[in-house]
């Protein structure tokens, strides 16, 4: 499927693609859609809006607990290290998608209407003069807290998590390009979560791509995925735990999206998502979980991710 988008590259021709989490579906082009990758968006801004997100009914923790035990008994097994748990929480009624996404500064964004809107604080890949780029973001504490930036970095359980993704697209890039290194190392992004400040923790990798990248886009990004940071190591064995312990389908939630525009790429990894079901407004969040996760702390990071970022 993701094959069409070497065409494209082939003829440096501009496309805007949207891929789902199992890479069952792709939207190619921009109709019916919203987007932001930073300084790149298709609509013209208008004024800020506020707009509050009502009724959040998470899931009990209890159930949440019986979840991460099951994740932890798979670690045990070896059957992964760092398995990415997310939840679904039920919003209120009376939700404009469309004011949702005008209402984010967010530096990435899409709203695909009256389907989904998202507000991602992540990069997934960027690929500039011949160089790709990707960007794993773990690692969230309140900035309120005393000392938050200095705990983060020094907390053992955040260090592992963090310390196995960025080996994980370390391996991802390395399938794709040359000379990849790590250029930063966990370093710091404050960012806007609703009536509170979060920090999150990110790192850089780089990697030397090929000149012919352009005739190869779909095939690089279909190795990339899914993204490392919102799935797990190893990838393919925790994709199917995933499936099992969540136990619903993650549809556009974790993919990606992106614009490729002939000469570079610039993507985003489909995360802080607001999806239109059957059975109203749904907030998808989560968080990576290890064997020396504290239940109730992930616990409080995923409500804590359920947010319009302001």
């Amino acid at each position: 499927m993701l094959s069409r988008l070497n065409e494209y590259g082939k003829k440096r021709e501009p496309i805007f693609f949207v891929i789902d989490f199992e890479k069952n579906e792709l939207i190619l082009g921009e109709e019916n859609l919203l987007y932001k990758l930073e300084d790149k968006k298709n609509y013209e801004s208008k004024k800020h809006l506020h707009v509050e997100l009502k009724r959040r009914d998470f899931l009990d923790f209890e159930s949440y607990r019986s979840k991460i035990k099951l994740i932890k008994e798979e670690i045990k097994r070896g059957n992964t290290y760092l398995l990415n748990f997310t939840c679904k929480t039920k919003l209120g009624p009376d939700l404009d998608l469309e004011k949702v996404f005008y209402s984010s500064l967010a530096p990435f964004k899409l709203l695909i209407k009256d389907r989904f809107v998202c507000f991602s604080p992540e990069r997934f890949v960027k690929i500039e003069d011949n160089e790709i780029s990707t960007y794993p973001m773990k690692g969230t504490i309140d900035a309120n807290i005393k000392n938050a930036k200095e705990k983060i970095l020094a907390d053992k359980k955040e260090m592992s998590e963090h310390t196995m993704v960025v080996d994980l697209l370390r391996n991802d890039l390395s399938m794709v390009s040359s000379d990849v290194k790590v250029e930063k190392f966990r370093y710091i992004q404050k960012i806007k979560a609703g009536e509170k400040e979060l920090l999150q923790v990110s790192s850089k990798i780089t990697g030397q791509l090929d000149k012919n990248w352009h005739n190869h886009l779909g095939d690089i990004i279909n190795t990339l995925l899914p993204a490392g940071s919102i799935s797990g190591t190893p990838k393919r064995k925790t994709v199917e735990i995933i499936k099992k312990i969540e136990n619903y389908n993650r549809g556009f939630f974790t993919g990606v999206f992106g614009y490729y525009d002939g000469k570079s790429l610039d993507s985003a990894v489909a995360i802080r998502f607001i999806e239109k079901t059957k059975e109203g407004y749904v907030y998808k969040s989560g968080g990576g979980i290890t064997i020396d996760s504290d239940e109730l702390s992930e616990y409080e990071e995923m409500k804590d991710k359920v947010y319009i970022p302001l």
